[in-house]
């Protein structure tokens, strides 16, 4: 048996790769976060299939769940939202399955910093103005940040910046941007990308925090900073130029 760690997608159930829906399919456990991954994602799921909400469990009764699978001879598929290469916790548990040992496969999923650039109809590499993205968070007391990673030390750059769980300090990471980024940088914020109750921001680094705290938008949020949500006037990409193509 193997356990299938599968990117879910942002929210939209049909943003959900094919290789991960018929995984899905072929696995007669699945194990998932309730909160975070579209419930239609289980009608993929053979029948009489068991299904564990893993919301309210702890990391040794979820690696229980995938151990007890391996026992009985069962593939396991283990829901993740977005794309389980980033915050998804996915590290410690592959760490647990290598010491049992339990095999595993990854299938990447729609990211939902991608999901948001989608909503906002921006490209986040402009020729000429942003050719890096810095994808980060917001230091928390449960997760430190490591040294080195402050948001004040990874704006230096000016690059596109994408944070993931730091809506709930908006005012803290607005505090640190300010310096390198200045009061006038486009800001956007999305909510609950691609699904029906999104809710999209616009601004800059002097009105986002206030409009976040007025929307009431707590959670499930992705903060893009940079010139690069705003231009208009910047140069044609190489990949298509006439002296390219001579």
């Amino acid at each position: 048996m193997t356990v299938h760690f599968i990117g879910a997608g942002p929210g939209a159930a049909d943003l959900i790769t094919v290789r991960g829906r018929d995984l899905i399919a072929a696995s007669p456990v699945c194990l998932y976060a309730g909160a975070l991954v579209p419930v239609e994602l289980l009608e993929f799921c053979p029948p009489g299939a068991r299904l564990v909400d893993t919301a309210n469990l702890n990391l040794d009764q979820i690696v229980d769940e995938m151990a007890g699978a391996h026992a009985a001879g069962h593939d396991v598929a283990r829901l993740h939202s977005g794309d389980p290469s980033i915050y998804s916790a996915m590290a410690e548990q592959m760490r647990r399955l290598d010491a049992l040992p339990v095999p595993y496969s990854v299938t990447p999923g729609v990211p939902a910093y991608a999901a948001a650039a989608a909503t906002l109809r921006r490209e986040l590499t402009v020729p000429g103005l942003g050719q890096t993205v810095v994808l980060t968070r917001a230091s928390a007391r449960a997760t430190p940040m490591p040294p080195g990673e402050t948001l004040g030390t990874l704006g230096k750059s000016g690059a596109t910046m994408v944070l993931h769980l730091a809506v709930q300090r908006i005012d803290e990471v607005v505090a640190e941007l300010l310096p390198n980024y200045g009061p006038g940088c486009p800001v956007a914020v999305v909510a609950n990308a691609s699904r029906p109750n999104e809710i999209t921001l616009r601004g800059t680094l002097s009105d986002i925090a206030a409009q976040v705290h007025e929307s009431g938008i707590k959670r499930t949020a992705v903060i893009i900073v940079g010139p690069v949500l705003t231009a208009t006037e910047f140069c044609d990409s190489h990949l298509y130029s006439v002296d390219r193509l001579r």
